[in-house]
């Protein structure tokens, strides 16, 4: 998941709004994607997309149990996953040949892309102000675990306007459960270092917070933690969902290692989820509780990512591919320059292409790459189409697509029970909220 800059504020909310969120909030303003303009430079229709790049592959320094990507270190050398300044070249010229004008965002994720080092971003920030188009308007963003994050980080960070995504699972007690270093140790500490560098440097940040078994039942606190110790204003909830199959269970509840050490290759394939894993009813509960928590006294002042995708769905504008119709039009790119269906889909199977030798805009249009996306659509069971929250879910990731509807049809997501309590929660307050919104949006 990316850090979002989507919807900064709720315009003409004000009776949902507290008394003490109604004060300390600026003055609301609307804020809407604009139509994408169809063509592209050579004169075919073009496809709007985003892009994950991974300048250090998988590589990170940490070693988080639930981290699915971690073991795509095999697909690649382990020791040789740095993108090359060349490699960013070729990735650069093509993300800004096949986007229009207008805004651009450059997005970096790993693994740790801080691991690349502050030169080679200093570099990516000089090469796209050289090689974007005049209409262009480049902004950046970088995810990060924010243990590696000092001053001249934060003073470049500042200086360029990165949109920051700080990983935290919640107060330390909850975040070390999972987030460990090489050694087994806890992280938070560290984290919170990295946070206080961005914090002090007036960095824009997200929070970026995976809910898992350990963290599951305690909404509440972990919101209340990001909003009252952090003083974060925008959130994102992540679900852990570690699928498997029954035969590498014993080996994924190692933290997808074999007792040698040696990492698998985790593929989106089998029935089972490791016990890290959130519980339907759990998600549902922890998405719930962070709501109430939110709605009493947050509207206007604190920004969470479900909250703002609903309300968007409930207006027609789907702004994360996980509650859209379709996908398909957020690529990863490793550092070698090969392009992926999509970050979770980062494996053999879904290698759409090499930026050095095919277009962004070539890879999107692919027969294989539309019907991924299109797939989203096609393979909803019935129970989805006629559920009267689908508006709101959309059937949610494929990835977790995995389970069966109570008559034995496939493709039932595997948090369906937690969605469907949430998005039932939470449909008449967003559906209001829309109402009010609605007029001025035309």
């Amino acid at each position: 998941m990316r850090p979002s800059r989507a919807l900064d504020s709720y315009p003409t909310l004000d009776r949902f709004m507290t008394d003490d969120a109604r004060a300390s909030s600026t003055p609301p303003t609307v804020v809407t994607v604009p139509p994408f303009e169809a063509g592209d430079r050579g004169g075919r229709p073009s496809l709007p997309f985003s892009v994950l790049a991974k300048p250090t592959g998988a590589a990170c320094n940490l070693d988080c149990t639930y981290c699915f990507f971690l073991s795509k270190e095999v697909l690649y050398d382990a020791d040789g996953q740095r993108m090359t300044e060349a490699g960013l070249e070729s990735y650069l010229v093509n993300l800004l040949t096949s986007q229009p004008d207008g805004p651009v965002e450059i997005a970096w994720q790993g693994g740790e892309p801080t691991m690349r080092g502050l030169a080679f971003f200093r570099r990516a920030v000089e090469l796209a102000e050289q090689l974007r188009h005049p209409k262009q308007v480049v902004s950046h963003s970088l995810q990060t675990n924010g243990t590696l994050l000092d001053d001249d980080w934060g003073e470049f960070l500042a200086e360029h306007r990165f949109l920051v995504g700080l990983s935290v699972d919640g107060p330390a007690h909850l975040h070390d459960a999972y987030r460990v270093n090489k050694a087994g140790r806890a992280t938070h500490k560290q984290v919170m270092r990295g946070h206080e560098i961005l914090t002090r440097h007036r960095v824009d940040y997200n929070i970026l917070c995976t809910v898992h078994a350990a963290n599951q039942d305690h909404g509440r606190e972990v919101y209340r933690f990001f909003r009252d110790d952090l003083g974060a204003r925008h959130v994102q909830f992540i679900p852990i969902v570690e699928r498997v199959t029954q035969e590498q269970l014993p080996i994924a509840e190692q933290g997808w290692k074999d007792g040698s050490g040696t990492r698998i290759l985790y593929r989106q394939q089998g029935d089972a989820v490791t016990s890290r894993s959130v519980s339907p009813a759990a998600w549902g509960e922890f998405l719930v509780e962070v709501f109430d928590e939110w709605l009493q006294h947050d509207v206007g002042t604190v920004f969470v990512q479900h909250f703002d995708v609903m309300l968007g769905n409930a207006l027609g504008q789907y702004s994360m591919c996980v509650h859209a119709p379709e996908c398909g039009s957020a690529l990863a790119v490793e550092h070698n320059g090969d392009v992926y269906s999509c970050d979770h889909y980062v494996e053999p199977g879904y290698r759409l292409g090499n930026v050095a030798t095919t277009s962004f805009q070539g890879m999107l249009q692919s027969a294989e790459q539309r019907e991924f996306g299109r797939t989203k659509r096609t393979s909803l069971p019935q129970q989805c189409v006629e559920c009267p929250v689908k508006w709101a879910c959309e059937g949610g990731c494929p990835k977790d697509r995995f389970d069966r509807t109570p008559s034995g049809e496939p493709g039932l997501n595997h948090l369906c029970e937690g969605y469907f309590r949430f998005f039932s929660h939470a449909e008449p307050t967003i559906r209001a909220m829309a109402d009010e919104i609605a007029p001025t949006l035309r």
